[in-house]
Parts: C-alpha cells; sequence; structure tokens
C-alpha cells in the first residue's frame, strides 16, 4: 500500500464515522405583554409608537400626528379600506394614492413583537405602494393581531400571499459614506397607532 493510498485510506474512514446531528434550532419565544415587546423594538427603530385603548382615539391621534410634524390635516386611505369609513373630523380624507409630500393611513394587519416588525401581506383594499410612497405612513395595529415571531404570522396567513411587506421602521439606508440616511426608498417617518380594544 502506497502513502497515497493510505492517507486516503484514512480519509474515507473518518468520513464514515459521522458526527451526531445537533438539535433543531429553536428560537426563544417571545413572552409577556405583547404589545409592549413590539413598541419597545420599533422605537429603538426610528419609529414612533402610540398606545390607545380604542378605535374612538384614532381620529384624535391622527390629527396629533400630523400636527406634531407640521403637515397640513389632508391624510391618504385607501378607497377599499376599513379605515375609509372612519370620521376623521378636522382631518381631510383623499382615496388617491399619497406622494413623497403626503401622509397615509394603513391597516397593518399583523405584527412580530420579536423584530418590532408590521407585516403587510398582499390583499385587495391594502395596496403595497401606499407603504413606500408617502412621506409619513401612519399604521392602525390592534394588540391583537400582534404576535410572538414570524412563524406564527405565516401560519395565520396559512397559504403564503403574492407579497409580504415587513416593515421595521420608516426606509433608511447606510450605503452612502456608512450615514444613516431615512426616506431612501420609502417614508421617512412611521408612526404606529397601537389600538388595545
Amino acid at each position: 500500500m502506497s502513502g497515497r493510498e493510505h492517507i486516503l485510506g484514512e480519509i474515507r474512514a473518518r468520513r464514515l464515522a459521522q458526527a451526531p446531528r445537533p438539535e433543531r434550532y429553536r428560537a426563544p419565544k417571545t413572552e409577556g405583554d405583547l404589545a409592549e415587546a413590539f413598541a419597545k423594538r420599533l422605537s429603538a427603530q426610528f419609529a414612533e409608537v402610540r398606545m390607545l385603548e380604542s378605535m374612538a382615539e384614532v381620529p384624535d391621534a391622527v390629527a396629533d400626528v400630523l400636527r406634531a410634524r407640521n403637515m397640513a390635516a389632508r391624510i391618504h386611505v385607501p378607497a377599499d379600506s376599513p379605515l375609509s369609513s372612519l370620521a376623521l373630523g378636522g382631518v381631510e380624507v383623499r382615496n388617491e394614492p399619497p406622494t413623497g409630500f403626503d401622509a397615509a393611513l394603513t391597516v397593518a394587519p399583523f405584527a412580530i413583537a420579536e423584530t418590532g416588525t408590521l407585516a403587510y401581506p398582499a390583499r385587495k383594499g391594502e395596496p403595497a405602494s401606499w407603504h413606500f410612497r408617502p412621506l409619513l405612513e401612519i399604521a392602525v395595529l390592534r394588540a391583537s393581531d400582534i404576535v410572538g415571531e414570524l412563524e406564527d404570522v405565516l401560519a395565520k396567513l396559512g397559504t403564503l400571499p403574492s407579497t409580504l411587506n415587513l416593515v421595521s421602521g420608516p426606509s433608511r439606508t447606510g450605503d452612502i459614506e456608512q450615514t444613516m440616511e431615512l426616506g431612501a426608498h420609502g417614508p421617512k417617518a412611521l408612526t404606529v397607532l397601537v389600538v388595545k380594544e
């Protein structure tokens, strides 16, 4: 037996002796108050989170957010959205798509507490473009729609939609000279109104 054959034989022998298969990784479950965990994580990502007791507080909160940002009392809401019938008082509601200078009001169907992320599956009446076009996005989220992990969102959806947008704060990039730039390819600002009931 040559030296080469001896070495190859040793390699083959080692390859056959398999190491035990590692246990499947399972991320720790997010526990406790999911709304609080979500708000804490999203707030750390340049977003504003306001906790509201009920949907009745949404109109005043929307008006206050617009006032605080010195924006016109005007909001863009998709015509088929459940929020289009919401009486917003002194705030003008428009149903045409927003531009880069407007504010848009959307419904966030799900949120992930683990990462502070909103999950927007593609569905009728909630165009994905409304999450990318406005200067400010105001998302209304029911606390009961906050889940622990992404896998929980996928389980609730059942069939995966054609698009699932995951939003963790306003649009940003650090590509140019390693400097954080907000509004690179979407809203410069994001406010989430978490409705407890």
